[in-house]
């Protein structure tokens, strides 16, 4: 859920390591558009080098890209599901949202913030709420759009898939997910 900085030093210092590891889940990158380059999401952009040697190690790959996190909006009516179900977590989770909210509503044009990093949690705990397919992903690693993850989804060059890409998400059933278990807490 950040740069693969450790996870692309981990595997060149322990060469082995990409065939004892079963699968790396990741929020990072993008099929169509940026966030921090009109290329390039932030997390591969930040240390493009470590997520090219991520995506070349061979272990099996599922990426949460900025097409599918955009899906799952912080909506009024979802902030306000949130909050109903009370608790000091389910407070702090709506004040730290309800922050956010105001700065990715105007930045996005949109009717709620994207949540990112707990896609990839919210797979973990219930992989029937995503949907994609297996593409080629290579990182451009020079030039104006260096950071950008070119995910091949027609795999129109014919290359092995390196990475299974989510595109969709069912967004309502992530965050009757989201609610239910901040609720536990």
């Amino acid at each position: 859920v950040g740069p693969l900085t450790n996870v692309a030093l981990a595997i060149r210092k322990e060469p082995h390591m990409s065939q004892r590891l079963r699968q790396i889940v990741l929020m990072g990158g993008a099929i169509e558009l940026g966030n921090i380059t009109p290329a390039a999401e932030f997390n591969i952009y930040v240390d493009p080098h470590a997520a090219d040697i991520v995506f070349r190690s061979g272990v099996p790959l599922v990426m949460f890209g900025l097409d599918v996190t955009h899906q799952v909006l912080v909506t009024a009516e979802r902030l306000a599901r949130l909050r109903a179900n009370g608790g000091r977590v389910a407070e702090a989770v709506h004040g730290l949202l309800d922050f956010f909210n105001r700065f990715d509503m105007e930045r996005y044009d949109a009717p709620g913030a994207p949540l990112h990093d707990p896609c990839v949690i919210a797979w973990l705990i219930d992989p029937t709420l995503f949907a994609g397919k297996d593409c080629p992903v290579e990182i451009e690693l020079e030039g104006r759009s260096i950071g950008r993850t070119l995910v091949d989804w027609w795999n129109t060059d014919r290359r092995p898939a390196n990475a299974t890409v989510m595109r969709d998400v069912d967004a309502d059933r992530f965050f009757t997910l989201l609610t239910d278990r901040l609720a536990r807490l």
